[in-house]
């Protein structure tokens, strides 16, 4: 049997040791940031997949943060982002029509984002895999600017068995927000994307979440449905969902699916203080 080490050998033992020069890194600025530090996470942030350049000085951000609330001017620029090798504008998307699509065509150019040939083709001067990034980087953005969050957007967590990146974090009143944001149509949401959601909740444990797809589509019809199917299994909640606004839903008081009908920040503004009001209220009974 081998011998146990007295404790002044185990002492002299630790005491010889050469500590380790590497430090972990310290945490990149921001109380959103430092909040998953203290959950015991690595987070990193990444450079934003975007059809523009980094940083944007403030009147450019200013004026794209303001046509980006448009719901027609998202589906042009995500369709003139698939287009990497250059567009008509009416290629972008059938939803529009000619005028639209030529409109906003031109004002990629006003914005110096894109530039037209002689044979009145478009191309984006940078490109971008898709629309996502742009889409993390403007609701981030309007987080901070409308509603004072301090805000960190793609961040990777290099946490063992749970994949991607959080597309948006936001801290304010001590509270932790996760954003899972969708800028696909809902006929591409697949039932892998929603377990990846739910093992990022089961790891973060946010105090508010919501689940953003960015659509004028019914929720109903297909991302609700499975979004349920999943929280059951996983016993998140045993009662289905319940509509707090249209097309806002509460899967959870701490839980929401969310689309981007009629004004995208408003009703991920509305689920937020949804979430706070539900949160307020539980800590407020707690004190009686």
């Amino acid at each position: 049997m081998k011998r146990r080490l007295s404790a002044e050998e185990l002492e002299f033992r630790s005491a010889s040791k050469i500590p380790l020069r590497s430090a972990p890194g310290a945490f990149s600025s921001g109380e959103a940031m430092a909040m998953l530090t203290r959950r015991g996470l690595q987070p990193e942030n990444t450079r934003g997949d975007v059809p523009f350049p980094q940083p944007l000085d403030d009147a450019l951000a200013e004026e794209l943060s303001q046509w980006l609330g448009h719901y027609a001017f998202r589906l042009f620029l995500r369709g003139a982002i698939q287009k990497s090798s250059g567009f008509l504008p009416t290629e972008t998307t059938r939803y529009l029509t000619k005028a639209q699509s030529r409109n906003y065509a031109e004002i990629l150019v006003d914005l110096g984002l894109a530039e037209k040939s002689a044979a009145g083709r478009y191309s984006l001067k940078w490109p971008a895999r898709n629309f996502g990034g742009t889409l993390e980087w403007y609701v981030g953005r309007e987080l901070a600017r409308r509603y004072g969050f301090d805000v960190a957007t793609g961040v990777k967590i290099h946490a063992s068995g749970v994949g991607g990146d959080l597309d948006v974090v936001a801290a304010a009143e001590g509270k932790l927000v996760y954003i899972e944001l969708k800028s696909s149509p809902p006929k591409n949401l697949a039932a892998s994307e929603i377990s990846a959601f739910c093992d990022r909740l089961s790891l973060l444990c946010p105090d508010a979440s919501l689940f953003v797809v960015d659509t004028a589509l019914r929720l109903s019809d297909k991302v609700l449905p499975m979004l349920v199917t999943e929280f059951h299994q996983r016993r998140f909640v045993e009662s289905g969902p319940k509509r707090i606004a249209s097309q806002l839903w509460e899967l959870t008081p701490r839980v929401y699916a969310v689309n981007g009908s009629r004004d995208l920040m408003a009703n991920i503004g509305k689920a937020i203080a949804a979430g706070f009001l539900t949160l307020s209220a539980f800590e407020t009974l707690d004190h009686l």
